[in-house]
């Protein structure tokens, strides 16, 4: 019961989340001292629900505690496609290097304050990088059909997970040309400058960077979610309370850092 998992939580662990959001900026707030991989994310579409604080707090990393946003956190679930990744300095890998991927993500923060996102699923279309992500980086990636059309100024998205039909996503929109500002709830949802993860007992802190987001005004026609029940939460009921839709950008990683206590 929820009165239960409040009474339980520590009353300092409790106050971390109350922390202010006003952290918040559009670019890295440090440089990376090490390049570990590069990628760019093209026709990203976001939704977003509210999300029970007490039931994402038990899905997070040891470390870490939910991030608010005026009172609030959140879960997305975030289709795009993936093109040109490259490892340190070497050329992109051809084939292997361009793939769809839709993710359903949680925010958290840790102890040092460093704002994140916990993936809770990412579905992927091409095989050997989900392999590759979940033995090196602990990521619960899954092996799914992902599809990406475009009808005029109109995008579908859809997935489908591999060997369980009923775990699957679709997003229809509208896009225009029309470039949009963020508000303070888009730079909550979208300036992450890492993701908080779990791997051989530890938690760990992988940094990225990139240039602000540039979004466009866009129109949510229809959707499905099959993923977000499927990860641990309540099927998002009603439609989402955040929709973007961005052209893409170029994006940088990290080495990974260990948090100082779990």
């Amino acid at each position: 019961m929820p009165a239960r998992r409040a009474a339980s939580t520590p009353p300092a662990r409790r106050a971390a989340w109350h922390r202010s959001a006003e952290d918040v900026t559009r670019l890295p707030p440090r440089p990376l001292r090490r390049v570990l991989f590069r990628q760019h994310w093209r026709d990203l579409v976001f939704l977003h629900w509210p999300a029970d604080p007490f039931r994402v707090a038990g899905l997070l990393p040891a470390g870490t505690v939910p991030d608010l946003h005026q009172g609030r956190t959140y879960v997305g679930l975030v289709f795009f496609r993936m093109e040109n990744l490259a490892f340190g300095r070497m050329p992109p890998l051809p084939y292997l290097g361009t793939f769809g991927e839709v993710n359903v993500r949680l925010y958290s923060r840790d102890s040092l304050g460093r704002r994140g996102v916990v993936f809770r699923s990412l579905d992927c279309d091409r095989l050997l990088p989900v392999l590759t992500a979940r033995a090196g980086f602990g990521l619960p990636y899954q092996w799914s059909r992902i599809s990406t059309r475009w009808f005029d100024n109109r995008l579908l998205y859809t997935t489908t997970r591999r060997g369980d039909g009923r775990s699957g996503a679709r997003a229809w929109l509208d896009i225009e040309d029309t470039p949009v500002t963020p508000g303070p709830l888009e730079d909550f949802l979208t300036c992450r400058w890492g993701l908080h993860e779990r791997l051989g007992g530890r938690t760990y802190y992988l940094p990225n960077a990139h240039p602000a987001w540039n979004f466009r005004a866009c129109t949510l026609l229809d959707w499905e979610d099959g993923l977000i029940p499927a990860a641990g939460l309540p099927k998002p009921q009603g439609e989402p309370v955040s929709v973007l839709y961005s052209p893409g950008l170029p994006v940088r990683f990290g080495t990974p850092l260990r948090l100082p206590t779990d």
